[in-house]
């Protein structure tokens, strides 16, 4: 019984690593194509970063849609249904044939990439053992900087051999995932013992637990201001500032995204014997201190070398996530009330590409991103301490 508890976990983990990997590839193949986007179709480059902007304020609709249908009707199929919808609105986007096509592709697919996170985040953290859900958080949140890795490996090898377009059709390789998920991730005991009878009680559910919730979605906003505002323009920053070669940039983004696993795994574990929020907090106070090496450096190997260890602490940061939003959730709302207050989170900080580029005009991209990031951290910060968590809750108890 052991080994088969043991194997329904490990493919519960996988399928929401491989799911969130590969979402993230999907999203962040664009932000290595600012320039190349806004020359095929002919708009400016701010344009082309309105897009990422667009795709994220859509990602709260498909964790509404699928977040509820997976407490309804449980994770894996909602999870399969997700997939397949997000590989098959990549794959269009490669054939876009103009700016406002392209525009509404990546729209409707940030509702695919909000409905993911939920339900794989609540299908891995419902099947792995107390004792583990730190590090196997850390290992689960480290798929988005895989995805990363690969949309900049991607660039790197991709991009110059078959062009901008074939970068969106390997967006179809998802699809086998929604295969794996049918044949081998068993469903959640969780969600069997703890199944909604209806819609409204998942939705009383979570409003009935307001203020923790409208803390999980301040907590989640300035969590979003803090990966999206180090990771999105940080390429076009080291373009344009430091005059680094495409080609550079993208070694340095393989690099630097190996430090967000790194970190993530290890504050994930540390969680476990820490505390959620301690760990956070030890992550949090890494990045700080790196901030002046990683913004106002100089050097390809310097910039390179900041910039891992502050994936390391940001990514350290959100390897504790899934399991702090899942234990922090109402039992019978565990597929939609992490993922809502992930996605309104995202929603929130949307505009986080633009306002920096705007701040860009006025104090200069290193402090753009620096003074960003500073009020960031220290907000975040001051909510871990105010806040409170539920290290270790029992998942199975009705």
């Amino acid at each position: 019984m052991q080994n088969v508890s043991s194997r329904g976990t490990g493919h519960a983990v996988t399928a929401g690593f491989l799911g969130w990997t590969l979402d993230a590839f999907d999203f962040f193949v664009v932000i290595f194509l600012y320039d190349v986007l806004a020359a095929q179709f002919h708009v400016e480059k701010s344009a082309i970063i309105w897009t990422t902007t667009a795709t994220l304020a859509f990602r709260p609709v498909g964790a509404l849609i699928f977040g509820m249908l997976a407490d309804r009707y449980g994770r894996r199929m909602p999870l399969i249904a997700n997939v397949i919808y997000f590989s098959a609105i990549e794959v269009a986007c490669g054939f876009a044939p103009n700016y406002k096509t392209f525009l509404v592709l990546r729209c409707l697919y940030g509702i695919g990439m909000g409905g993911e996170w939920g339900v794989g985040a609540s299908l891995a953290m419902e099947h792995a053992p107390r004792k583990w859900r730190g590090l196997l958080s850390g290992i689960l949140q480290s798929g988005y900087s895989i995805g990363y890795l690969l949309a900049a490996l991607a660039y790197r090898f991709v991009l110059p051999t078959w062009g901008w377009r074939s970068m969106f059709w390997l967006g179809a390789v998802p699809a086998l995932l929604a295969l794996y998920i049918r044949t081998k991730v068993p469903e959640s005991e969780a969600w069997k013992q703890n199944r909604a009878a209806s819609t409204s009680q998942v939705l009383r559910a979570v409003f009935g637990q307001w203020p923790r919730f409208i803390y999980l979605v301040i907590l989640m906003t300035f969590m979003m201001f803090l990966s999206h505002g180090t990771q999105d323009l940080f390429p076009d920053f080291l373009k344009e500032i430091h005059k680094i070669t495409p080609r550079v940039v993208a070694n340095i983004a393989i690099f630097y995204n190996v430090g967000a696993v790194v970190g993530a795994i290890i504050f994930g574990f540390a969680s476990q014997a820490l505390g959620r929020r301690k760990g956070m907090m030890a992550a949090l106070a890494l990045s700080l201190v790196t901030i002046p090496f990683w913004a106002f450096g100089h050097g390809i190997y310097a910039l390179a070398c900041a910039a891992f260890v502050m994936q390391m602490g940001v990514q350290g940061a959100w390897g504790v996530i899934p399991v702090h939003l899942n234990e922090m959730s109402a039992d019978v709302a565990r597929g939609l009330m992490p993922g809502l207050a992930y996605q309104l989170g995202i929603l929130f900080a949307s505009p986080t590409n633009s306002v920096q580029y705007l701040l860009r005009d006025h104090v200069g991209y290193q402090w753009a991103i620096a003074g960003f990031e500073i009020v960031t951290i220290v907000t975040l910060a001051v909510l871990l301490l105010c806040g409170t968590e539920q290290h270790g809750k029992d998942f199975t108890h009705a």
